[in-house]
């Protein structure tokens, strides 16, 4: 990964926050999970990447310091920092399940299978999702050129992580909820929305006025949405952005959703593809090119 365009849990955090730094770490068994769940996302990808190549906008990625990165005044190029949402109260039960030697087939409603359970419907943040989105104030605070925009999806773990890790710009610039922003769907409660009253009178400080169903459209209980459908999604989300005119962008979202996007939607280099950590950000140069 380039250290430029990533952010990590310990990096810049100094000596006296070593005890929040492991409070916020990733432990052995998180990140054994998050290599099973990286390749079982894989699937179907590289149809998604080819067909995404046939629709009308590209979308390129650049880390920062690639030399090949376009300068940030050419009018088709934004800087996006993407963000995962801390840990959530989904990702506990799952790394607690593992570590028992629990093991499940992923999207099936089987009372093995950690992420059907009704207690975790639309997981928000433990403590340690927590301090993983405040690590990433010091970077984001520290930017020479502040996001003009904040993008979350509207699910509560993703909400709670881009107010926090952009705290300081909350009243100064736009939060926007938007639904194309959402995790990988169906079957998991944990990702299914909550209504949108409830989640707008929690945070009165994101516009939710993109979203446009009180009740959650999108998930299913029986199936998962395919990667044609995710990437549909993503499409439709690149689509509005680049008509935007903020230049630079913040974006809250979760891990299916920016494996897809930084593997199946857009053309980068490998060492932008891999699987996001909970509470990471990566920074990039986003191109977007009409055929």
């Amino acid at each position: 990964m380039n250290p430029s365009s990533s952010v990590s849990i310990a990096n810049g955090v100094d000596a006296g926050n070593e005890v929040l730094v492991a409070s916020a770490a990733h432990n052995v068994v998180t990140l054994e999970l998050a290599k099973k769940e990286s390749a079982e996302h894989m699937h179907d990808m590289p149809a998604l990447y080819e067909a995404m190549r046939r629709r009308p906008l590209l979308v390129k990625a650049y880390a920062l310091d690639d030399p090949e990165a376009p300068d940030d005044s050419v009018e088709n190029v934004k800087t996006v920092h993407f963000v995962r949402h801390g840990q959530g109260f989904h990702n506990l039960m799952a790394d607690l399940a593992r570590a028992e030697g629990r093991e499940w087939v992923q999207y099936t409603n089987k009372p093995e299978n950690p992420y059907i359970m009704p207690e975790i419907l639309d997981a928000p943040l433990t403590e340690k999702g927590r301090q993983q989105a405040y690590f990433l104030q010091p970077q984001i605070v520290g930017m020479a050129n502040q996001p003009e925009l904040v993008v979350l999806s509207p699910n509560c773990r993703a909400l709670q992580t881009g107010v926090l890790a952009f705290e300081h710009l909350v009243g100064k610039i736009p939060f926007l909820a938007h639904e194309m922003v959402r995790e990988e769907n169906g079957v998991h409660v944990c990702d299914k929305r909550r209504p949108k009253s409830k989640q707008t009178r929690e945070f009165p400080m994101v516009d939710f006025s993109l979203i446009d169903s009180e009740n959650d459209p999108i998930f299913l209980a029986d199936r998962r949405e395919t990667k044609m459908e995710i990437g549909g999604r993503i499409y439709k989300f690149l689509d509005w952005l680049s008509r935007r005119s903020e230049k630079h962008v913040g974006v809250a979202s979760h891990s299916g959703w920016l494996m897809t996007i930084f593997n199946g939607n857009m053309e980068c280099k490998d060492s932008l593809k891999p699987w996001f950590q909970t509470g990471e950000m990566r920074s990039v140069k986003l191109v977007f090119t009409r055929q």
